[in-house]
Formats: structure tokens, C-alpha cells, sequence
């Protein structure tokens, strides 16, 4: 909504309008507001019991003294215009006639679309149309055709200042591409060429743009002339959830921040959509509706019993494991608060997530489910950590001479996570009763699958090779490593500007296939000089060095 009103009586119109009118009547004071703008005179004075009867056919007792001077009026309803549609939200094929968008207004007319905004502001009626499901500026044909009649002259002139000749259009074109190969993104490359020629920005943004729509494979800039990529947009989402600020985004991948909050949103929208949020259904979740009721199951869980003295330690327990029983165990009550607690984090999540519209996230609601999914996984946390030791005492009751402790003890915490997400507290069982049960029945099949599988493997030399210790790399540890190394460099290359990530690539043969290249090969490719490289790669070393320090990546044979 616009709060540029010029006159309060009017915005209040507006604003009761959009808040307590149908939608009909909506577009019935649209048409009636526009048709009063063109009988206005700008010279004469309006009550406002005039104006809001011209609009809505009833005579307000507010503001009876109140008089209005016609070119403020027809300030202010232009904007009521616009804002009155937009709550419509009447879809641009149901208008009765022929929507032009700003784009096709300026192709039609051969002018900018900065000449479009001045013609807005000198009489041309705008709407707000959905336009694909999306909102937009549009103009009824019939409002154009008002306008150009009225102001003939005007168009006219604007016409014929803003047309390009064809040799102009092909100058701007080549020195775009020229520009362009250098590494100059849109944004740049239009304001350059905007003080060369003496054109507006909007006229060469709009001669760019029309050629790369026109000539796609000749696009001088192909990546921005379609959708981004969504290698792209992961990119761009990684490096905002490190820290990166959109100042920096948006001039690393030459995009307008507002497309970089778009896509922002989008690639987290698409990350709520993949959270894990099954949770064990209760009918009483749905009966919750104050704030105090939220409070009673999301508070803190009830005391503990007391503990008099500390539980004894098994034998033979590695220090990290007999951390493990200092965390105390769970009462009854606090079992039920917590299963109770984290089920229902899980289902506001999931009833709020079926809110969120992937096409128009909103960054509020985002934030709820993402705060609800959160508080669950701590939860979660808690009664597995709280847990742990009952992983530790079953898997000492099943550990054998062909089975190794700690492999049970892994394999019974992903039983233990399981029984975690599984428990119906409900019931009114107890979870280590049911824990107990998922581990060792997960141990009663792994065990037997173990020992057939050693026993298909035997040979009757088991025990030298017992003696001797296999010094032999393993071919997927080593993969595994190589993957993970070169995960790592791509993720600190992206620091870099793209010069001096090619500079690095090129120097240390970074790409597969390629010999390292010494300065001058670098220079010559790049056209600039050998100690112009060397200075590039300095910094960039150091910019490297910084990066892996923060993400914490050991060198090589640490």
C-alpha cells in the first residue's frame, strides 16, 4: 500500500475501502475513482463530500468542511487507484480488456520504462493486475488510450527523445559485449554505458535486455537474461548461511539484492520442506488453543528424583563412555513431558509448514517452523543423552568373542534414535521398557548376520591373519578422503573474486587435466602483466589461508 497520500481523509477512504468492502464493490469505486481522475480540473478546489460521493455513492459526515485542491486530488487518487486494486486482486485476464504491463507499454510506445514512471505521475492510471500468479503494475488499454489523447504532445516528445538510431543501438550493444567478457556484471556495465552515450540507464537497460531476449544465443548476458540456476541458488544460500552479507552476494553473482532475498527464501523454503517432521499424532494436540496451554507443555520438564548416591560405573568403561552416567536418568513424569513435548513442537511445525507457499515464502513464518523444528531436535537430544547408558549395560550383556563392543554400542544408539522418534507416550509404557526391546531385538538380527558372514569368509589360517597387521590402503577410505578434499577446496576457492579464483586454478592445475601454469602463462591468458599476477596470487593465498581457518580444514599430513 502506498503512504505517499497527500491529503489523511483520502488515505482513511482508502484504508476502510480495502479493509471492509467486497471485492465487487472494490472494483466498482476502482472504475469510479479513475473516472472521476479524468474530469478533475487541477485549477479548481473539490470537497471532500464530494469526492468520496463521486466514488461511493454515500455522503460522509467526517470532514464536511474540508476542501481539496484538484491537483492534490489527483495525487492522491491515483494511489487510491492502486492500492484498491491491489486488494482486489483481480487477475489480468478477467479485466474486460486488453492489460498492458510496464514492459509493454515501453515497447509499444518506444520509450523507457523511466518515461512510463513520469507518465505515471503526470495522469496515467496504473492498476495492480495478478499477472501469472504474481501481482503487477498494468494499465487498461482504455486508461492508455485516455491518456495519449489528452497528451498527445507529451507522448510525442517522449517518443522521439527516447528512440534509438540503428547504428547507436548496434555502438551500445558491441561496447556491452566488450565489457561484458572483461567480468562487468548489469548493473555496472549499464551505468558505463549510460555516461558514454548519454542515454538513460532505463533506455540501456531495456536495449540490452531486448536484445538478449531476441537473440538468446548471442545473449550478452545469458546467465541473468533467464531463471538462475539451482546450482546457483545453493551457492548463493551456502554462502548467506556462513555470513556472507547481500551487499556481497548480490555483486559476486551480478543480481539486485532483491533477488537475492528472493532466492534466499526460496532455497530455505526449500529446506523446511525436507525437515524431518513426522511425529506421534495425539488427539489431544488439536485441542490446544491459548498461549497458557502452550506454556503448560512447553515448559520446563518437573524435577528430578533425588539422587543419593552416584550409580556405579561398569568395569572397563573408556572415559567418554562413563560420561555417560553422570547425565541422571528420567522419571515417569518427565519422560511423559518431554515425549509429550517434542511430539507437539513436531506437529505446530508440520501444521504450520502446510501454510508456507514454496512459490511466495514468508520469512515469519519460516522462522516459527524453523524455532518449532529446533526446540524439538533439542529435546530430542536430551532423552537420548539421558538414555545412553541403557545402550551401554545391553550391548555388555550381547558383546561376544566375535563381536566388538563398540560397533554394538554404535549400532544400538541408531536403535536407541529410532525408539526416540517411534515412543507413543500415550500408552503409558515405559520408554526404556521399549527401547530396551528395539535395541536388542536390532541385536538379534545383526549378530546372527555377522557370524554368517565371517563364517562364508573363514579359512583355516584365521590366525595369522590375527597376527599380522594389514598395512594395504583401502581403496574407498582413500576416495572418501579424496571427495572430502576436494569438497573443502571448493568451498574456500568461493571466497575468491572470480580473477583470482582462475588465477589459483591455473597456477596450482586445480583443473583436471591442466599442468600448473607459471605467471607469465597466467598473464598472457588473462592480459595482464607477471607481477600483476604474482600480487593476485599473494592475496589470494592469504584470503585462502583465513578461509580455512574458519572452516577449520587441516592441512595435508596434520
Amino acid at each position: 500500500m502506498h503512504t505517499g497520500y497527500i491529503n489523511p481523509a483520502l488515505r482513511q477512504l482508502r484504508d476502510q475501502q480495502v479493509r471492509f468492502s467486497p471485492r465487487e464493490k472494490k472494483i466498482e469505486q476502482v472504475d469510479a475513482a479513475e473516472r472521476l481522475l479524468a474530469e478533475l480540473d487541477p485549477k479548481r478546489v473539490y470537497t471532500y463530500e464530494y469526492l468520496c460521493y463521486r466514488i461511493t455513492n454515500y455522503r460522509p459526515e467526517s470532514y464536511p468542511d474540508m476542501r481539496i485542491s484538484g491537483e492534490e486530488a489527483a495525487h492522491d487518487l491515483r494511489l487510491f487507484v492502486e492500492d484498491l486494486s491491489d486488494a482486489a486482486e483481480v487477475p489480468a485476464r478477467d479485466a474486460g480488456e486488453e492489460v498492458l504491463t510496464v514492459d509493454d507499454l515501453s515497447r509499444r510506445f518506444q520509450v523507457s520504462t523511466k518515461t512510463i514512471s513520469r507518465w505515471r505521475r503526470q495522469g496515467l492510471v496504473s492498476r495492480r493486475f495478478v499477472f501469472d500468479g504474481r501481482k503487477r503494475v498494468g494499465f487498461l488499454l482504455s486508461s492508455v488510450q485516455r491518456f495519449v489523447d489528452r497528451n498527445q504532445e507529451k507522448v510525442r516528445r517522449g517518443m522521439s527523445f527516447s528512440q534509438l538510431t540503428e547504428e547507436e543501438r548496434r555502438g551500445i550493444i558491441e561496447r556491452a559485449r566488450r565489457l561484458a567478457l572483461a567480468g562487468g556484471c548489469p548493473a555496472e556495465v549499464t551505468k558505463r554505458l549510460s555516461r558514454h552515450t548519454g542515454r538513460s540507464i532505463e533506455t540501456i537497460r531495456y536495449t540490452l535486455k531486448q536484445f538478449d531476449r531476441d537473440h538468446p544465443e548471442l545473449a550478452i548476458f545469458p546467465d541473468n537474461s533467464g531463471p538462475i540456476r539451482d546450482e546457483t541458488k545453493r551457492k548463493i544460500y551456502q554462502q548467506y548461511r556462513r555470513g556472507e552479507a547481500i551487499e556481497i552476494l548480490a555483486k559476486r553473482f551480478c543480481r539486485t539484492r532483491s533477488s537475492i532475498y528472493r532466492i534466499i527464501n526460496e532455497m530455505r523454503a526449500r529446506r523446511i520442506f525436507e525437515l524431518p517432521l513426522e511425529y506421534i499424532p495425539n488427539d489431544w494436540f488439536a485441542t490446544i488453543r491459548t498461549e497458557k496451554q502452550e506454556r503448560e507443555i512447553l515448559g520446563p520438564a518437573p524435577p528430578g528424583d533425588v539422587v543419593l548416591k552416584k550409580p556405579k560405573l561398569p568395569s572397563g568403561l573408556p572415559p567418554y563412555l562413563a560420561s555417560l552416567y553422570e547425565v541422571p536418568l528420567l522419571n515417569r513424569e518427565q519422560e511423559v513431558h518431554l515425549f509429550r513435548k517434542m511430539n507437539y513442537l513436531k506437529y505446530r511445525a508440520s501444521k504450520l509448514r502446510e501454510q508456507l507457499d514454496p512459490a511466495r515464502p514468508k520469512a515469519r513464518l519460516m522462522d516459527q517452523i524453523e524455532a518449532s523444528h529446533d526446540a524439538s531436535v533439542a529435546v530430542k537430544n536430551e532423552i537420548i543423552s539421558a538414555n545412553l547408558r541403557l545402550v551401554v549395560s545391553i550391548a555388555k550383556r550381547h558383546v561376544g568373542p566375535m563381536e566388538s563392543f563398540f560397533e554394538l554400542v554404535s549400532d544400538g544408539n541408531i536403535s536407541l534414535i529410532r525408539a526416540v522418534e517411534k515412543f507413543d507416550f500415550a500408552r503409558g509404557n515405559k520408554f526404556s521398557t521399549y527401547a530396551s526391546w528395539a535395541i536388542m531385538k536390532n541385536f538379534a538380527r545383526t549378530i546372527p548376520d555377522e557370524h554368517r558372514h565371517r563364517d562364508r569368509f573363514r579359512t583355516s589360517q584365521a590366525e595369522m591373519f590375527v597376527a599380522t597387521e594389514d598395512a594395504r590402503s583401502d581403496q574407498y577410505e582413500q576416495e572418501a578422503a579424496q571427495v572430502q578434499r576436494e569438497s573443502q577446496v571448493e568451498r574456500i576457492l568461493s571466497r575468491l573474486d572470480e580473477r583470482e579464483r582462475k588465477i589459483i586454478i591455473s597456477r596450482f592445475g586445480l583443473d583436471r587435466g591442466h599442468e600448473p601454469a607459471t605467471l607469465k602463462q597466467v598473464g598472457t591468458e588473462m592480459g595482464i602483466t607477471k607481477e600483476r599476477v604474482r600480487q593476485l596470487e599473494a592475496r589470494s593465498l592469504s584470503k585462502l589461508r583465513r578461509a580455512a581457518k574458519e572452516e577449520m580444514i587441516e592441512p595435508p599430513g596434520n
